[in-house]
């Protein structure tokens, strides 16, 4: 059997709880063809580079996929007809990844940075700048 990532885009307006549902949909559609998921991740709800269908963002969902041809077709088929969907795309691997997909590592990477930097507003400390003297807003 051939190996493929299936990823595909959600509408915005959608609730987690009803992106898992079409995660379980397409499973299901590849377990009774024969074929095998080896792996979901959600992505979350991420901006898009453009507006799609009216959509300005989008709840990203991975499938990693161990199946035949025919499945794909199939699979392919099931998810245009389903107008939660907004875009989706297939695509043949040599070799399946191991572990977190890149865009789960990056926002492990991200949160991590977010975390040493501290609050958001917090800049760090600039030593080869001298510190300006604050004024006070009556005029001081």
């Amino acid at each position: 059997m051939a190996l493929y990532e299936h990823v595909f885009l959600a509408r915005q307006d959608l609730a987690q709880a009803q992106v898992d549902t079409l995660a379980e949909a397409a499973t299901k559609i590849i377990e009774d063809n024969k074929g095998k998921v080896v792996k979901i991740e959600s992505w979350g709800l991420r901006s898009l580079a453009y507006k799609i269908a009216k959509n300005r963002k989008a709840h990203y969902v991975m499938l990693e996929i161990d199946a035949p041809a025919g499945v794909v077709a199939e699979l392919e088929r099931q998810t245009q007809i389903n107008e939660d969907i907004i875009r989706y795309m297939t695509v043949k691997v040599d070799a399946l990844e191991e572990g977190p997909s890149v865009m789960m590592r990056k926002s492990d990477r991200d949160r991590e940075r977010r975390g040493e930097r501290g609050d958001r507003g917090d800049r760090p400390d600039r030593g080869d700048r001298p510190e300006r003297p604050r004024r006070d807003f009556d005029g001081e």
